[in-house]
């Protein structure tokens, strides 16, 4: 009988705990508002609009995003039906094969099972990373095509496969920039460039296999975009090159994040469990900057550096734009737990691990006492108590095993314990708070015909999901969407008056402040009822006093 390699020991592992990680019980949280349903709408409508190049939003062709994800999302409805499941089962799957290439990845640069093992589980067990593959985002599938493609780059470097993996390298980021636009070329293909620059190999990526990468590239990410220009013309370039790519340079769509400090802070965060473990590594490489550094080091300072010098001084700032460093993060923090850690060389790791254990202790006591003091989040305070306590005992057994210098089970234990949480969310009360499907559902069994839903901001683009209503936006003194959507946008007095005065009965689903508003407004001359209220979301019926003249 055979005997079963290392490295296949490695990957079944993988693939089991990501399988675990990021599909089992990834529906139990229901599409949420504003981002999960807006592309899932996306994809209904290019369903009903028989397309499958042009992505639609109220009824109007939209630019926001590239074709790539839209697909895989109407393929899941082939697949799956119109559901929750049909939309996050692709970027699991991305998720678990970017977990595979960053163990490969880890192999050709490290030459160490080892530290590749660990560095994939790293990637795979840290909070963003969970949340992005349990949820309908481009970020996570864009990410992984540009981890796929600087992958295929190092591992025909370091393998001397140059041909296949410069080829590959095209390909990939054909792909990335038919997910998210341009910037599937520009990082990896700054980061291979100034890799080679600081290696002093340039000569390395003039080779016919560069040509024909080009050629595909062409072959796959140009049809798509010529096919745009041609239909769209200026709305196309002024949506999705102007508004969306240049003005965000310029322009915070967010800007409580726009802060020098908004990237750093939100790495090491958004790498948690791993956050000392990716701060040391980080600290560890740029002091050895000064000496030589390892070719598979260059080539993460150059990550790192790249994705940095391209994000930081843009205004508009999301923790999600600089995803495509993490998979670097991770090779860090596997580099380092290893080296520092598990081969026991310094008291500094088990310092870390010491750090690390405690807070993690800290969860489920945070997790029960949020329990005590908000129950409407938790739908049973008996399952919320049996959990926080097993999480304790996990985290407490992690905590006895760094005592015991046994690094190799708690970091295991380390790895399980938010995958954990996140299965166990649905067990809560927090739906109604992130999703709009109750007051939908509600909403399909009243008369509304042909009449138009008033919604605050952050709920129309979910009940224009599951409805399938036509739908207004409401937010008094709000600044419309940053891309604009091609529905009445309320925002003065005026406008509320004209709209309500449009038709007989008015449904609305809306936050506290904007029912607030509205019942100042309306005054004497409107019926306003509540007729439910489902986490925020106050489903209301407005109906005029007087009858019409």
């Amino acid at each position: 009988m055979k005997k079963i390699a290392k490295w296949e020991k490695h990957v079944f592992i993988l693939i089991l705990l990501s399988v675990l990680f990021f599909i089992i019980g990834n529906t139990g949280l229901s599409l949420t508002n504003p981002d999960e349903v807006f592309y899932m709408d996306s994809a209904k409508e290019m369903v009903k609009h028989n397309s499958w190049l042009t992505p639609y939003i109220f009824g109007q062709p939209q630019f926001e995003k590239p074709i790539f994800t839209y697909w895989l999302i109407r393929m899941g409805f082939l697949m799956f039906g119109i559901t929750a499941f049909a939309g996050r089962i692709f970027p699991a799957i991305f998720a678990l094969l970017g977990v595979i290439s960053l163990y490969i990845l880890g192999l050709a640069g490290f030459g160490e099972r080892k530290k590749a093992f660990y560095s994939a589980l790293i990637l795979g067990s840290s909070v963003l990373y969970l949340g992005l593959a349990r949820t309908v985002f481009t970020d996570l599938i864009f990410s992984m095509f540009i981890l796929f493609a600087l992958t295929a780059f190092y591992w025909g470097y370091a393998k001397s496969k140059k041909n296949l993996g410069v080829t590959l390298f095209f390909v990939f980021s054909a792909l990335a920039v038919l997910t998210k636009g341009p910037l599937g070329i520009l990082i990896p293909g700054l980061v291979a460039l100034m890799f080679l620059i600081w290696r002093k190999e340039l000569k390395f990526i003039f080779c016919p296999a560069a040509f024909w990468g080009l050629v595909f590239f062409a072959v796959i990410a140009v049809p798509w975009y010529a096919y745009m220009l041609k239909n769209y013309g200026n709305g196309f370039i002024r949506e999705f090159w102007v508004n969306d790519h240049l003005r965000r340079v310029f322009v915070a769509e967010h800007p409580h994040n726009d802060r020098w400090y908004f990237y750093p802070f939100s790495m090491l965060g958004c790498m948690f469990p791993w956050t000392f473990y990716v701060a040391a590594g980080l600290w560890s490489i740029f002091k050895r900057l000064k000496k030589k550094l390892s070719a598979f080091s260059v080539f993460l300072v150059c990550w790192l550096g790249v994705v940095f010098a391209i994000f930081q001084p843009a205004h508009s700032k999301l923790v999600s734009y600089i995803f495509p460093l993490f998979p670097a993060l991770a090779l860090i923090a596997g580099d380092f737990f290893v080296e520092k850690v598990l081969s026991r060389k310094t008291g500094f790791g088990r310092v870390l691990g010491w750090v690390t254990a405690l807070i993690l202790l800290i969860i489920p006591v945070a997790v029960r006492a949020a329990a005590a003091k908000y129950p409407l989040y938790f739908s049973s305070g008996r399952v919320v108590q049996i959990l926080a306590f097993l999480g304790w005992v996990i985290s407490f057994g992690a905590l006895v095993f760094v005592f015991l210098r046994k690094p190799k089970p708690a970091f295991f234990i380390q790895a399980a314990l938010l995958p954990a949480i996140l299965i166990a969310i649905p067990l809560t009360n927090i739906d109604p708070y992130v999703s709009s499907r109750k007051v939908s559902e509600y909403l399909s069994q009243q008369p509304i015909n042909q009449s138009v839903i008033l919604c605050s901001k952050a709920f129309v683009r979910g009940v224009h999901f599951y409805t399938g209503s036509r739908a207004a936006v409401f937010d008094s003194g709000s600044d419309n969407f940053f891309s604009p959507h091609p529905i009445p946008f309320i925002n003065t007095d005026k406008k509320l008056r004209v709209f309500l005065a449009s038709q007989p009965i008015t449904y609305c689903v809306l936050k506290k402040s904007a029912l607030d508003d509205l019942q100042r407004l309306a005054g004497d001359n409107y019926q306003i009822d509540v007729l439910l209220l489902v986490g925020n979301e106050y489903v209301l019926k407005v109906e005029e006093r007087v009858l019409r003249k």
